[in-house]
């Protein structure tokens, strides 16, 4: 059975009642697609008991106009996540995340401020500061996160390092469409075109003999390229069509 959580006290005193009982959690913003639920998967391979939560997390949005056309789309996730057999969703309240009203911040200093962080300024203190709270509040044994947020898996796991926070985290591979492109929350908000000419940004991410190269051809097929650098052993890329913004690595 599926319980639904809306508030931080109700899951503290569900917490205590679990005891040793082993506890995977996955923290999303929703609109949940395939590359979400193989973290849902996972989680519960290896744990006794499988949380997720969903907060549309508005402290990492830098452009509040990216923040309003987020996909929402609450009562799907959750039976989707009921079909798996998920435990527990949390869906906690801004009021509740946000009781300081954001005056507490985690900053990091330089990896936060490279890549992403040079074009969406505060983003990641967003990120850190949410995941912090999660991480505190769920007292998860595992936590879970999908590659092709690499620069933000990189990030949290050095956090958790940092504030010797108990909770293992767990790196999952980034999960595609079938025609190649890493799926994303936002790539239903892609137009027919913009989504046909989006999978050509996977592959010259891969198949470019440099990043100089890679920058060219994307902008010679219409992306506009936020940067394409390599670093951690990768090749990273962030890219823009129309109003969409994706992101995305692969190993060198």
């Amino acid at each position: 059975m599926t319980t639904i959580i809306h508030s931080v006290k109700d899951w503290i005193l569900i917490r205590r009642s679990l005891k040793d009982q082993s506890l995977g959690f996955i923290p999303t913003m929703g609109a949940l697609h395939a590359g979400h639920l193989e973290l849902v998967k996972k989680s519960l391979s290896e744990n006794t008991l499988t949380m997720v939560s969903v907060f549309v997390n508005p402290t990492q949005f830098n452009d509040p106009k990216d923040y309003e056309k987020y996909p929402i789309q609450v009562e799907q996730d959750i039976e989707l996540l009921r079909g798996l057999g998920v435990n527990y969703v949390f869906l906690p309240q801004y009021s509740e995340i946000y009781a300081d009203q954001y005056r507490y911040q985690v900053t990091e200093k330089e990896l936060s401020h490279i890549l992403c962080g040079a074009h969406r300024p505060g983003h990641f203190d967003g990120v850190l500061t949410v995941v912090l709270k999660l991480l505190n509040l769920v007292q998860a044994h595992r936590a879970y996160f999908g590659e092709k947020d690499f620069q933000q898996l990189s990030l949290i796991q050095g956090m958790v390092e940092a504030f010797f926070i108990p909770t293992q985290i767990i790196a999952h591979p980034t999960v595609r469409e079938v025609d190649g492109l890493a799926m994303s929350s936002r790539n239903v908000r892609l137009s027919p075109e913009d989504r046909r000419k989006s999978v050509l940004f996977p592959k010259i991410l891969k198949d470019a003999t440099s990043c100089e190269s890679a920058r060219a051809e994307l902008e010679y097929n219409g992306f506009i390229v936020d940067y394409i650098e390599e670093r951690f052993g990768r090749r990273l890329g962030a890219v823009r069509l129309g109003d969409v913004r994706l992101i995305d690595n692969v190993q060198r």
